[in-house]
């Protein structure tokens, strides 16, 4: 039987899942706007229009309803394996068309949510491992090169301030994950983000202007960064990202349904894509990101032992007010590069650990299953480390085979295919 709570204490729990989830939600942004040069101004804006679509997100996927919405005690944040994609859309192309991406890709969900059961098939723990694996190392070298500074040309690059900061972000993240408890333990990342930036603070390296600029309200505007445009290879590129957050997606229901002893039928999984594929669709039409289900609050369900819906319902309108107030969201860009760096040392290594923890299902026995794995982490992070390789190729299939997520992604899908037929598609 779930536990009721009172209004109070739902808040109170609300606000531990906001912070369980806060860290990951802006670190997408961040990354984001400073590949992209964007300045302060449209920094906050990205950061703090970014926390309130975190909260509508979560909304939506909250409302079950005929169409859209799983249900589930279930919180939305910022899909971190559509980084790397969106940066390479947003500098060979325009801003426009990472947008028009993806509202392709979130139309595109939306569509084949009713048919995504038979294609899930094609996403057995040894793709979806693979997969997640290539992420999180591909993502490892931005934050690697972070913890440097950012400008990796730069004299000042790996200066003993940005190591001394990063590396202390680090044990903080570190210390506070081995030793705190309750919830606490949960938000080591962001505790690690507020102390690391409050040592630059004392340290003069840290600019407030940000925040004394900001206004104190405003509200989201469609478009903001100009009209979406439509291209192709970007809109593919973005599906792809788009199916490995479903095929993720699937597996926190599942976890849930566990958690809540319920069975997660055929329709309610199509109603947590649809809402999946709404959230992105918002997130292109008001210039934010895609959405997908964060894995990480489903361990606070466990943890706190509260499963129901209550709790979550305060922690999307917590998210969605926050997002209303710029001065909140300008706090998140003044987290110094190297600050950054380190936590997203460990945020990323995390991604690839949990890969790896897939991978274990997986019968390495069969020669098959490792050539699968080996090659397409091969051609994954081959193709990060030098995206250069496809540059006597038309601009658009650079695009499409520049990045190592999607290489990895078509290589495991269809070594799979090739090499155990239909037996790879029925394995569980």
């Amino acid at each position: 039987m779930k536990r009721q709570v009172s209004q109070s204490k739902s808040a109170v729990l609300g606000l531990q899942h906001l912070l369980a989830m806060y860290s990951g939600a802006v670190a997408v942004p961040l990354l984001i706007g400073t590949a992209l040069q964007f300045n302060s101004e449209q920094m906050t804006y990205l950061v703090s229009i970014d926390i309130f679509m975190c909260g509508l997100a979560t909304l939506v996927q909250l409302l079950r309803n005929r169409y859209f919405g799983i249900g589930l005690p279930v919180v939305l944040g910022c899909a971190i394996q559509a980084v790397e994609p969106l940066k390479m859309i947003g500098k060979q192309f325009t801003i426009g068309t990472m947008y028009g991406a993806i509202i392709i890709a979130g139309c595109f969900v939306f569509l084949i949510a009713g048919q995504f059961s038979r294609i899930k098939k094609l996403f057995p723990p040894v793709v979806t491992g693979t997969l997640i694996t290539v992420i999180g190392l591909t993502l490892i070298p931005i934050a690697v090169q972070n913890m440097g500074g950012g400008d990796a040309t730069a004299k000042s690059f790996g200066s003993l301030g940005s190591l001394v900061l990063s590396f202390l972000t680090v044990v903080i993240i570190l210390v506070v994950q081995r030793w705190g408890r309750g919830f606490l333990s949960s938000i080591a990342v962001l505790i690690g983000l507020a102390a690391g930036t409050l040592i630059a603070l004392a340290m003069g390296i840290v600019s407030l202007a940000p925040i004394t600029e900001a206004r104190w309200f405003h509200f989201p505007q469609p478009f903001y960064f100009g009209m979406p445009q439509f291209e192709w290879s970007s809109s593919i590129t973005m599906i792809i990202i788009a199916l490995v957050s479903m095929v993720e997606s699937t597996g926190v229901f599942f976890a849930l349904g566990g958690i809540l002893n319920q069975n997660i039928t055929a329709q309610d999984l199509k109603r947590g894509y649809r809402a999946e594929g709404l959230a992105q669709i918002l997130g292109g039409i008001f210039n934010t990101f895609p959405y997908t289900t964060f894995s990480q609050n489903v361990g606070l369900l466990q943890l706190s032992g509260i499963k129901t819906k209550r709790p979550i319902y305060w922690s999307a309108g917590l998210l969605m007010l926050m997002g209303l107030i710029p001065k909140i969201g300008a706090f998140a860009t003044i987290i110094p590069t190297p600050v950054l760096g380190g936590a997203m040392l460990v945020m990323f290594s995390m991604i690839s650990v949990q890969g790896i923890r897939m991978l274990f299902q997986v019968d390495f026995n069969d020669q098959r299953n490792m050539l699968i794995v080996a090659v397409s982490l091969g051609l994954g992070l081959g193709v990060s480390v030098y995206p250069t390789l496809f540059e006597a190729l038309p601009r658009t299939i650079q695009l499409f085979l520049g990045n190592g997520i999607v290489v990895a992604s078509l290589s495991s899908v269809l070594l799979n295919i090739i090499l155990k037929g239909k037996a790879g598609l029925a394995e569980k």
